[in-house]
C-alpha cells in the first residue's frame, strides 16, 4: 500500500505464534525475512491493524497477546483501552520516511496459512525455536528476537 504520510508511518507488525513456531514472511521487494503487518489507516486503532494485516496477508484469525487493564472510566463512554504492542521501533525506508512499527504477538488456532495473491511474498515460514537459533535462513538479528519472545510469551 501506498504511504499513508510524507515523513512517517506508523505500522503494525506481527509475529504470529501456532504452537511451537511462529510465521515470518519473506518480504517481496526487500528479499528479507519480515513480520506479517502493514500500515496502520486512519480509520482504525493499531490492534484493529494487527488483525486486519493478519488476515489479509495469511488468512489466519489471530487474538493478541497481551493484557488489558481491567479499568472503569466513568468520566468518558467512548474510552476503552487497547492491548499495547510488546515492542516498538523507528526505521528508515527511504532517505526521507520513516515507519515507526508497532511490533506485536498473536496466537493462531491455525497453521494453514491462505495467501490469495492480495499480498506480494516471497514465501511464508513456520519457524522453530531451533531454526531460529541456528539461522540457515539468514534473518536479521532483530526479527529473530522478535520471533524468539513471541514463541516464548505465547506460553506454547
Amino acid at each position: 500500500m501506498p504511504h499513508i504520510h510524507e515523513k512517517i508511518d506508523f505500522v503494525a507488525d506481527v509475529f504470529i505464534v501456532y504452537k511451537d513456531r511462529v510465521l515470518i514472511r519473506k518480504h517481496d521487494k526487500y528479499d528479507k525475512w519480515l513480520a506479517v503487518g502493514g500500515h496502520i489507516e486512519l480509520d482504525e486503532n493499531p490492534n484493529q491493524a494487527a488483525v486486519r494485516e493478519v488476515k489479509e496477508e495469511v488468512g489466519l484469525d489471530v487474538e493478541l497477546i497481551g493484557e488489558l487493564p481491567k479499568l472503569e472510566n466513568k468520566e468518558w463512554s467512548s474510552y476503552r483501552e487497547l492491548i499495547p504492542p510488546r515492542y516498538m521501533n523507528i526505521h528508515d525506508i527511504t532517505s526521507t520516511h520513516q515507519h515507526i512499527s508497532l511490533i506485536y504477538f498473536a496466537k493462531s488456532t491455525s497453521d494453514k496459512v491462505v495467501d490469495e495473491g492480495q499480498e506480494k511474498s516471497k514465501g511464508y515460514k513456520w519457524f522453530t525455536k531451533r531454526d531460529l537459533e541456528e539461522n540457515l535462513e539468514n534473518i536479521s538479528e532483530s526479527i529473530k528476537f522478535y520471533a524468539l519472545k513471541a514463541i516464548e510469551e505465547s506460553g506454547e
